[in-house]
């Protein structure tokens, strides 16, 4: 070993590792929070932990050293033995309020199933036993919640940077709460929309909807992608987090049967987490790699490379891609494109 090899060893320090590996207690604690709706127990006064114990139902004692903990992580603050939310906390944290975190729920979800990554490792696949009855309908209203929290979010952007003209019917396949779908309307005068889920989701879809006051506008189709048509004579399909939780075959097929419900000059746009060539970044999609294993029966991330040729395969030309301000890309191939003269 060289002396420079040497310093260099000797300047290392296990301390970026320990916090790495420590790093779920942060997490943990804040969940268990959200859990227990710790924050809007607090609300807008000061209270101690007795008290809070005593509205949650919860001991005392390890209400108290949760709380004591929220204060170190700067989402409650203590004085005099009180407690009271930081703005931070108040302002995300309590239900009910305009910015409230609602979705953070579906991350409660997601540490049961990060949990078995080690077996899903050793299998190849998801551990995990699908939730039923009661549990299911929760798992599906906390996992809509946070897709719309996210996608009210970004839709607007998303839906500005594409092609409108000529588009008047948009299908959104698996659509979710609709925000897609209702941003699309929103943006273009007389167009409408149809939502493809499944029939477990679409109550929920028909909330978001009737709340946004668009009912009118865009209607809701219950089916299973894998199994059921598309429909046809759509002007764009959508395809926004979907080819993450299938197989390169499912997604192969898929896009296939979205390029046919596309009229002759349609075009298809797929929103993704797009991981580079290696599978090593950006780091967020190449984790959620592992959230798929966890989660799913086959999914995964996917490159560029990946989506454009299952997009030729569908007969789609004049492939585009376009990286957004927060971590996803949309991918956008069209039917009837002369490569040559980029006519349609």
């Amino acid at each position: 070993m060289s002396t420079s090899e040497a310093s260099a060893g000797n300047a290392l320090s296990p301390a970026p590792i320990m916090e790495l590996a420590s790093a779920f207690m942060q997490s943990r604690a804040l969940l268990t929070a959200c859990e227990l709706d710790l924050f809007t127990a607090v609300g807008g006064r000061e209270r101690s932990s007795g008290e809070v114990a005593r509205m949650l139902q919860t001991d005392e004692r390890a209400t108290d050293r949760l709380m004591n903990v929220l204060c170190a992580l700067g989402l409650l603050a203590k004085s005099d033995g009180r407690f009271r939310n930081t703005p931070p906390a108040a302002r995300f944290l309590v239900r009910g309020t305009p910015e409230s975190l609602a979705g953070l729920m579906h991350w409660v979800h997601l540490w049961d199933s990060w949990g078995t990554l080690t077996a899903a490792v050793r299998k190849g696949g998801s551990v995990c036993a699908r939730p039923a009855g009661e549990q299911a309908e929760a798992w599906h209203t906390a996992f809509i919640a946070a897709m719309h929290w996210r996608a009210c979010r970004h839709a607007p952007g998303v839906v500005a940077s594409l092609d409108l003209a000529g588009v008047s019917r948009v299908l959104d396949v698996g659509g979710g709460s609709g925000a897609y779908a209702m941003e699309f309307v929103r943006a273009k005068t007389g167009a409408s929309a149809v939502i493809f889920d499944l029939p477990a989701v679409l109550p929920l879809t028909a909330s978001y909807v009737k709340e946004a006051g668009l009912s009118a506008r865009v209607a809701l189709v219950a089916g299973d992608y894998d199994r059921d048509p598309l429909g046809d004579g759509f002007d764009l399909v959508l395809l926004s987090a979907i080819l993450h939780s299938n197989s390169p075959e499912g997604n192969r097929e898929l896009i296939r049967k979205a390029a046919a419900a596309l009229t002759p000059s349609g075009q298809l746009v797929i929103q993704e987490f797009i991981v580079d060539e290696d599978r090593t970044s950006p780091p967020f999609a190449a984790l959620f790699a592992l959230n798929m294993l966890v989660g799913t029966t086959a999914g995964d991330t996917y490159t560029e490379s990946e989506v454009r040729r299952w997009m030729a395969q569908a007969g789609l030309s004049g492939v585009t891609r376009k990286d957004t301000p927060f971590g996803t890309s949309l991918i956008v191939g069209r039917k009837g494109w002369n490569e040559t003269t980029n006519d349609r």
